[in-house]
């Protein structure tokens, strides 16, 4: 069982792209967490958080398609340790100016989007490396091991982040400044990867490659499908994080340490969750545990949302993270598998498009929370997720039925 579920890890430059991974997490999971407080900080208002996150989603959301392209067209660690120094850099930026008091909300607003731009530029390139370091037997072995390298830095680093944050010495500027040193301690790793040249890269015009890849994903009704899914899901669902501050600071009236600590929580099911998966992705029953995954997902956005005390937030975020993170990493692993390695980075720009999509969406979700209220906000986009994927899992039905086999 060990062995089937480390197995990628045997392959030495799939073991340094993991190491970078690691590192490169550890300051974007801090940096999630951060700019959620400082924005807090700033404004005091949920519509405050909302267009930060919305800020990362637009730039995100603007050049995810273009990361997709120069995935399927450059060498992927130039990709890879262009982006990933630019985040360092920024974040440094971002570090300086909070240490010495002159942090503005439009600062943040500025380098939230500039981020996402960056996330979006390596984030198909880092999903379709792992299938190029390992190959497609072990394709989503690679895949939860990913998953699981972010999903270990998520009980540490958001913690870490809330108690520096916390700190009157430190403060949320000394934390940013701790995440750059993560983000270029992760370009210095990537740097020493192969060159990941593209399979038969082509000369055409960016745009007309766009268009392909959504021509490509609109041929393959299994893949639209899944991505489509994907995308609702995490739009509406996965922005239960994004309101942890204002729900644990501004309802329960606790401090930033205890923003981190729930986020650590569900990190802690996500990691659970990625070692089991890691032995199962490749194998029957995946798409099963996937749409199984999803529902649990919805529901236990909608417990989050009613949950009345911090303690009870705690155990619910924990299973809330399991749950997430499965359908994350099955629902990633399965688009690779189902694509060709030609499109694979168009695919993953897609599919990363789900993340653009949680950005977009914070702010209209944090107004709405200023009208309807934070609570029935959540509840609702949990019910929202689990509509969506219960739609996706009668057609997963239909075919399993059509295709016993």
């Amino acid at each position: 069982m060990r062995s089937a579920t480390f197995v990628s890890l045997q392959v030495p430059t799939f073991r340094l792209f993991w190491w970078s991974g690691v590192f490169s997490y550890l300051g974007i999971q801090m940096q999630f967490l951060l700019r959620g407080l400082l924005a807090w900080d700033l404004t005091e208002r949920e519509s405050g958080l909302g267009v930060v996150y919305l800020a990362f989603g637009v730039g995100l959301l603007v050049f995810t398609p273009i990361g997709g392209v120069l995935a399927d067209r450059w060498a992927k660690r130039t990709l890879l340790v262009v982006g990933q120094g630019t985040i360092a850099a920024v974040a440094a930026f971002m570090g300086v100016a909070a240490v010495s008091g002159n942090a503005r909300y439009w600062m943040l607003l500025l380098t939230s989007l500039f981020q996402g731009a960056m996330f979006g530029l390596i984030g198909p390139a880092r999903v379709s490396t792992s299938a190029e370091l390992v190959g497609q037997e072990h394709l989503g072995n690679a895949i939860s091991l990913t998953s699981m390298s972010m999903s270990l830095t998520r009980i540490f680093a958001p913690a870490g982040a809330g108690v520096l944050a916390g700190v009157a010495t430190v403060g949320i500027g000394g934390a940013y400044l701790a995440a750059a040193v993560f983000s270029a301690v992760s370009t210095i790793l990537t740097a020493r990867l192969p060159k990941l040249e593209p399979v038969n890269p082509s000369a055409r015009n960016p745009l007309t490659e766009i268009l392909d890849g959504l021509n490509y994903v609109r041929g393959k009704p299994e893949l639209r499908r899944l991505i489509v899914t994907t995308i609702v899901a995490i739009t509406i669902g996965f922005n239960y994080v994004a309101f942890m501050p204002a729900l644990v600071e501004g309802q329960m009236g606790l401090s930033e340490s205890h923003v981190g600590f729930l986020t650590t929580a569900s990190a802690l099911g996500a990691v659970a969750m990625t070692a089991f998966v890691a032995s199962r992705a490749d194998g029957p029953g995946a798409d099963r545990l996937l749409v199984v995954c999803g529902l649990a997902f919805g529901v236990f956005v909608v417990l989050f949302g009613l949950a009345p005390n911090y303690l009870l937030a705690l155990l619910v975020v924990v299973v809330l993270g399991l749950a997430t993170n499965g359908f994350m990493v099955l629902t990633s692993s399965r688009s690779l598998a189902i694509s060709e390695p030609s499109h694979h980075g168009r695919v993953q720009s897609l599919m990363q498009l789900a993340f653009a999509g949680f950005g977009i969406a914070a702010a209209p979700l944090g107004a709405l929370a200023e009208v309807i209220g934070l609570r029935a906000t959540i509840v609702a986009m949990g019910l929202a997720t689990f509509v969506a994927v219960a739609i996706y899992g009668a057609t997963i039905s239909r075919s399993l039925a059509a295709d016993p086999g």
